[in-house]
Order: structure tokens, then C-alpha cells, then sequence
């Protein structure tokens, strides 16, 4: 199984971006899919989720109302659009997949925990 991502790089402040991912080995479509950053320094943080079966999202309380995830699943992607990026949205994005559909289980859906294959991330950049 590999996950994908692509989209990252160099924006400024109150730029966009968008990130996909793909994956091989599995049908994202059918899995739970998120987005993670990590910031230099800092530990891994959710920033959002879809879920695999109604395509409910999710999202870390900094992003709402910038950032929005969606799914494509003629194409078997995901995507995260960003929007306004501020400064402090700089870090390594990595695309997750998870068996467990978070509208059926139990915890946060943005808990990293949760996710059992990983991409390699990519890199986005705000200076400040």
C-alpha cells in the first residue's frame, strides 16, 4: 500500500493550495481518509477528515472555514484545499487512510491513532 501527496510549496500569506492524494494497493474511496501536519518541533496534528461512507468532514478548529477536504472517487483521490494560509500553516502535510470509518466508531476522528497507512508527506511553506 502507498499513499501519494502532491500540491505542497512555497504561498504567501493569505495564498491557496491544494493538496491531493492517491493510493495504491488499496480503493481510498472505501477507506477513511485525512489530513495531518507536522510542524518542526511539534507533534502530529489532524487537520481533516472524510469519512468513507456519507463523506462527512471533519476539521481541526483552526482550519474551519479555510480549509476543506473532498473526495473524488471516480479518480480515487482526496483533496484538502486551502485557503487564506497563514503563517502559522507551515509544516509537512501527510495523507492518511483508516479502515474504521470515524461515523461508526468511537473517539476523535482527527486522532492520528486511528490511521494505519501513511503517506510521506508535503512540504507547505508561509513565510511570515
Amino acid at each position: 500500500v502507498q499513499l501519494v501527496e502532491s500540491g505542497g510549496g512555497l504561498v504567501q500569506p493569505g495564498g491557496s493550495l491544494r493538496l491531493s492524494c492517491t493510493a495504491s494497493g488499496l480503493p481510498l474511496k472505501n477507506w477513511a481518509t485525512g489530513w495531518f501536519r507536522q510542524a518542526p518541533g511539534k507533534g502530529r496534528e489532524g487537520v481533516a477528515v472524510i469519512s468513507s461512507g456519507h463523506g462527512t468532514t471533519y476539521y481541526e478548529d483552526s482550519v474551519k472555514g479555510r480549509f476543506t477536504i473532498s473526495r473524488d472517487n471516480d479518480k480515487d483521490a482526496v483533496w484538502l484545499q486551502m485557503t487564506n494560509l497563514q503563517p502559522e500553516d507551515p509544516a509537512v502535510y501527510y495523507c492518511a487512510a483508516a479502515f474504521a470509518d470515524p461515523e461508526y466508531r468511537v473517539g476523535d476522528p482527527l486522532d492520528s491513532e486511528a490511521y494505519e497507512y501513511w503517506g510521506q508527506g508535503t512540504q507547505v511553506t508561509v513565510p511570515s
